[in-house]
């Protein structure tokens, strides 16, 4: 199992009338991509400026790789936030390039590292245009690459994806992923829950300040079954044990149920009793997604 590279202990933050987050505590294993999801105002934007250390918490404290963070750590973050921040009327290339330099690079080094990420993006050609002639997603890119220039050992991604099409989202995606097998460990924050599904092996929930779901993505999941089943069959099933919730004769000849099961009854038991019956060709639990449990668990 892998060890923690961020903890959080105890936070807590309190504005003029305004508790933003309460006693909220979580770990960030090493190289895995984590997701901090919540509702508008839940508190995730504080917390993320607090491990930037753009504010600080009232109380609680932040460790990263086991030690206290000072504001020498701050190199080691790379933080996309979801409100842009590039220069309008400044040149991409020169933005670039000074933004790299302020992270602790050589103007060698940035140049080498920022040719080869427009060059992999397939953005050679922005270098001398103005940040106001990109649209929306052609910008991300840019602030993408100035994110992740300096190989932080933190990343902060929050709604990284917005403005992007299918293709460029993707694109991203894949980009996230090589960086967290390369090593860097990642906050990810989005209001895309099949994005959380596809990407975090971990999460925390935040609601109302406070931490109200937290854990492995796939172990929440299962611990929010409806046992729920979809059944492929090569004949008619009938009821024992379980409930027939929809059928459709598909035009092979075979069967395809939804069925429920009590929650008493075992996932093999429910597959015994289904296979004393007929032949199944695929048996498969339908567990809630992240969507309806965010959903139901915010509400």
């Amino acid at each position: 199992m892998n060890s923690n590279f961020l903890e959080i202990k105890d936070v807590v933050k309190q504005y003029s009338g305004h508790r933003a987050l309460d006693g909220v505590s979580l770990n960030v294993p090493q190289q895995t991509i984590y997701g901090l999801l919540g509702p508008n105002g839940a508190g995730k934007t504080t917390l993320i400026r607090i491990i930037n250390m753009i504010t600080a918490p009232d109380s609680g404290e932040i460790l990263l790789n086991g030690m206290k963070m000072t504001t020498s750590d701050i190199v080691q973050i790379g933080y996309l936030p979801e409100e842009r921040g590039l220069y309008k009327k400044m040149k991409i290339g020169e933005q670039a390039l000074y933004l790299a330099r302020l992270k602790g690079m050589t103007r060698r080094d940035a140049l080498n590292q920022l040719q080869f990420w427009f060059k992999k993006f397939e953005i050679e050609s922005w270098w001398n245009k103005k940040v106001e002639e990109l649209s929306k997603g052609m910008a991300q890119k840019v602030q993408f690459i100035t994110t992740i220039i300096h190989r932080p050992k933190l990343l902060i991604f929050d709604e990284p994806f917005s403005g992007f099409d299918p293709v460029n989202a993707a694109l991203l995606k894949n980009e996230i992923l090589e960086l967290r097998d390369n090593g860097a460990t990642v906050i990810f924050s989005t209001h895309n829950m099949a994005s959380v599904e596809e990407l975090c092996e971990n999460i925390s929930l935040i609601n109302n300040a406070k931490v109200v779901l937290q854990g492995n993505v796939e172990q929440i999941r299962a611990a929010h079954s409806t046992n729920k089943f979809v059944v492929c069959t090569t004949s008619n099933l009938i009821d024992n044990q379980f409930i027939i919730l929809n059928k459709n004769v598909l035009k092979n000849g075979t069967f395809d149920y939804t069925i429920s099961k009590p929650p008493q009854i075992s996932n093999n038991e429910l597959l015994t009793t289904l296979m004393q019956q007929t032949q199944i060709i695929s048996f498969e639990e339908q567990l809630p997604n992240m969507n309806d449990i965010f959903i139901a668990t915010v509400s």
